[in-house]
């Protein structure tokens, strides 16, 4: 048999050269991926800033489009006859001229853009932005004017919101609503869809807690506001989405899981700052497990809130629950800096006498609110928030004489404590 030649032992030097190279090869792979992550994100951001820019150039030049058929047309004047005869003209000579996009029915879209923006500056509002139009366009006395609705807007129009937002901030006849609705779009970064999907939804009027003019403008001028848990909860949530419109005799185990299935739509139904974080959570106090159906935390006020879910009309049962769920909660739960928790039962039925005569009416950390399973006609919003506006006017009224009562029986017994 042949003896095995012994293994020639390797320097250590040699090792650490090895090592070093392995070393640098690494790092060259790491700083190759940093440098390519670094270029995608440049691209990505130029092209960002290209449909940006084509977006702003177009929304720009209808409105120059429709200030134009405006002021050819009417001359300061009505002429509704003459006006069609012009625009159709002006659509057969333009589709020669310049292409498809200029139909009649767009024409007159461009001129309803202007009259409804007609006080609004030709401009795009971005930082060391400005196009050709801006540059090119006559200044007009109407841009000086500020209309108490949609004041924050009375620089020009945002470089977020595409034509097609515009588009369907038109379909809105109130200037208040049409102003918060383009607040919002541009402040949360609205597709097309989910703006018209507000819209029907009548988004403004389940965020007004009163019908005053005061609580409309205040939506005008600054959107929806987060300072205080009430607002954050919108009334009746509408869960159209969820397919549950046409399905009778579901539980309450299948609306939870079909609103986990839609996850996203029902965080953006929810509103502002909300983050998912778990589904029956189970919750201990003493030997006694308890589980709530849904648990979020808004980044917004930094607290968590509670749902739970109710097919039927709210109990005293239901309010007592989710009043306990909410103290042992913040007991076991809540983290140093966390907010008092929020409890939220939703429910498919209100009940406004436990609503006036329950904790509801006093804790501004519970809440009920009515949950729709298909996407109601403003009409019936209209009608279910004028109920609520005279329960909360009840209860503002009741809530001095409660306390007048407190007093007298206060003051009784201490009478009687003298004596």
């Amino acid at each position: 048999m042949t003896a095995k030649r012994p293994k020639k032992a390797v320097p250590t030097a040699t090792k650490k050269v090895a090592a070093r190279r392995q070393s640098n090869a690494l790092a060259k792979a790491s700083d190759f991926a940093a440098l390519v992550e670094r270029v995608v994100a440049i691209v990505e951001e130029a092209r960002s800033r290209v449909v940006r820019t084509v977006n702003s150039e177009m929304v720009l030049s209808n409105w120059h489009i429709g200030r134009e058929i405006v002021e050819y047309v009417q001359r300061g004047e009505e002429r509704a006859a003459y006006g069609e005869e012009v625009i159709e003209d002006l659509s057969r000579q333009l589709g020669e001229r310049v292409g498809r996009g200029y139909s009649a029915r767009n024409l007159w879209h461009f001129r309803d853009f202007f009259l409804t923006y007609r006080d609004r500056p030709p401009l795009i509002r971005a930082d060391g932005f400005r196009t050709s139009l801006v540059q090119n366009s006559k200044s007009l006395e109407a841009a000086k004017i500020l209309h108490e609705a949609g004041a924050e807007f009375a620089l020009g129009f945002s470089n977020r919101l595409a034509w097609s937002h515009y588009r369907a901030l038109l379909k809105v006849p109130d200037p208040a609503a049409r102003a918060f609705y383009e607040i919002e779009a541009e402040r949360e970064n609205w597709s097309v869809p989910h703006l018209e999907r507000q819209i029907f939804s009548a988004l403004h009027l389940r965020l007004l807690k009163s019908g005053n003019k005061e609580g409309v403008m205040e939506l005008a001028r600054k959107g929806q506001t987060v300072e205080r848990p009430s607002d954050l909860i919108k009334s009746p949530l509408i869960l159209d989405f969820l397919g549950l419109a046409d399905r009778h005799g579901y539980r309450e185990s299948d609306l939870e899981t079909a609103i986990i299935n839609k996850l996203s739509q029902f965080l953006l139904e929810l509103g502002k700052g909300f983050a998912f974080v778990a589904r029956q959570k189970r919750i201990t106090f003493d030997d006694d497990h308890l589980f709530i159906d849904l648990v979020f935390y808004n980044i917004l006020l930094k607290c968590y809130l509670l749902i739970d879910l109710k097919i039927g009309k709210l109990s005293h049962q239901d309010v007592g629950q989710m009043d306990s769920y909410v103290r042992i909660f913040d007991a076991h739960e809540r983290a140093p800096g966390d907010g008092p928790t929020i409890g939220l039962i939703l429910c498919a039925e209100e009940n406004h006498t436990i609503a006036r005569y329950s904790v509801l009416a006093e804790h501004k950390q519970l809440f009920a609110a009515k949950y729709l399973t298909y996407l109601p006609t403003e009409e019936e919003l209209r009608r279910e928030l004028e109920r609520d506006r005279r329960l909360a006017e009840a209860i503002v009224e009741e809530a001095p004489r409660k306390e007048k009562a407190t007093k007298s029986k206060r003051t009784l017994r201490a009478k009687g404590r003298k004596k």
